[in-house]
């Protein structure tokens, strides 16, 4: 429900920008402050995006502080919470208004092909989010130190070093101060690729789960699922904003006078556009979580045949079930979730063990079942 909730926040907020004139009058203040158009889209970006942080403030407290903590997901105090949501809308004023400065500039250029060139902007934004955010803007929130525990990291480059992926260590990530979850990545591109996991997988698996987990992390890099799924993506924004010219026309002649929208290369259009992409998201969720599940049990396939460690896989789905449901419809699958879910992921790990493994040979996980223990 929390989906259908966020959809609907976004189309609150963004007609209530529009009916009641408050884009055009942010718009109106910035064009007194400077008559130029940069500077502009800037100040007008800075304002909207601060309203929209204000407005959607309440979904997000309940989502990401109370009901994280009601699950028992969550281990930060309400203000290191919201220091951390303000380090973000910090990051969220600076990248957004930098994105806002360029597609605006290509409104004005385009105002007919926008939607092509700005496809292009949006592609390389979504790089920029894929490939670098994690290696330089995650530290801001998390301590990533090199992991000083050779019986798990040796084997982890040892897996690294077979599939060629340019790494020397591997690094632990603070995260049990915000989150009980558990998660790793292989992350970065050209010289700042980088393995990180996180300290609560440490505590709460074993060493051959933390084999399965990396292995299949490794294979969504040696896929080269990044630059798949940015691929997809591309063509989703291609598409949706060629719709998006063709809706955002028919409202402006029909409600641009009332909501004081002048056309594509006025600001105060932003909730307009939003509006609209938005509900092309929510209806393509289905379509997305599709294609990112594909990729995903590509990776389980990987990380199973790298790692060899099919009971550890089933017992790290199993772990996983304390924050997604283990056995969901087929029709709640396709629909809300972008990972193979539990049921999926263990039958996966039987079939590969009946399959590979002869009668009376044990997996690696039956003889490295050890608790990984704090020293």
């Amino acid at each position: 429900w929390l989906l259908l909730w966020n959809f609907l926040l976004a189309v609150g907020v963004s007609i209530l920008l529009l009916s009641s004139r408050i884009s055009a009058r942010v718009r109106d203040l910035s064009e007194r402050l400077t008559r130029y158009k940069t500077p502009q889209v800037a100040c007008y970006s800075v304002l909207c995006l601060l309203l929209v942080f204000v407005l959607s403030f309440p979904l997000n407290v309940y989502e990401h502080f109370f009901r994280e903590h009601q699950y028992g997901l969550a281990t930060q105090s309400f203000l290191a919470w919201f220091r951390e949501q303000l380090i973000g809308l910090g990051i969220t004023l600076i990248g957004g208004t930098i994105v806002l400065i360029v597609l605006y500039a290509v409104f004005r250029r385009a105002p007919k092909t926008w939607w092509i060139w700005g496809t292009g902007v949006a592609v390389v934004f979504s790089f920029v989010l894929v490939f670098i955010a994690p290696v330089f803007i995650e530290p801001l929130f998390n301590t990533y130190k090199p992991l000083t525990k050779p019986e798990i990291s040796e084997p982890i480059l040892a897996m690294a070093r077979a599939n060629e992926i340019p790494v020397k260590q591997v690094f632990e990530v603070d995260a049990s101060r915000q989150t009980t979850r558990v998660s790793a990545n292989v992350s970065g591109i050209l010289g700042t690729t980088r393995i990180a996991l996180n300290d609560n997988l440490l505590k709460q698996c074993t060493i051959s789960e933390i084999r399965a987990v990396m292995a299949h992390e490794m294979g969504h890099y040696v896929l080269n699922h990044g630059p798949k799924l940015l691929t997809y993506l591309g063509l989703f924004i291609l598409m949706g904003f060629a719709l998006t010219r063709v809706l955002f026309d028919a409202a402006v002649r029909r409600w641009g006078d009332k909501w004081g929208v002048r056309g594509i290369a006025d600001p105060a259009g932003l909730p307009l556009l939003a509006l609209l992409f938005s509900t092309l998201l929510f209806l393509a969720t289905p379509i997305l979580n599709t294609v990112v599940r594909v990729t995903e049990r590509e990776a389980d396939a990987f990380g199973i045949n790298t790692s060899r460690e099919p009971n550890a896989m089933a017992n790290v789905a199993l772990k996983l079930g304390a924050y997604r449901k283990l056995n969901p419809t087929p029709l709640e699958e396709f629909i809300f979730y972008d990972h193979p879910s539990g049921r999926a992921r263990i039958r996966m790990a039987m079939d590969w063990k009946a399959a590979n493994l002869s009668a009376g040979e044990s997996p690696r996980s039956g003889s490295q079942n050890q608790k990984q223990t704090e020293e």
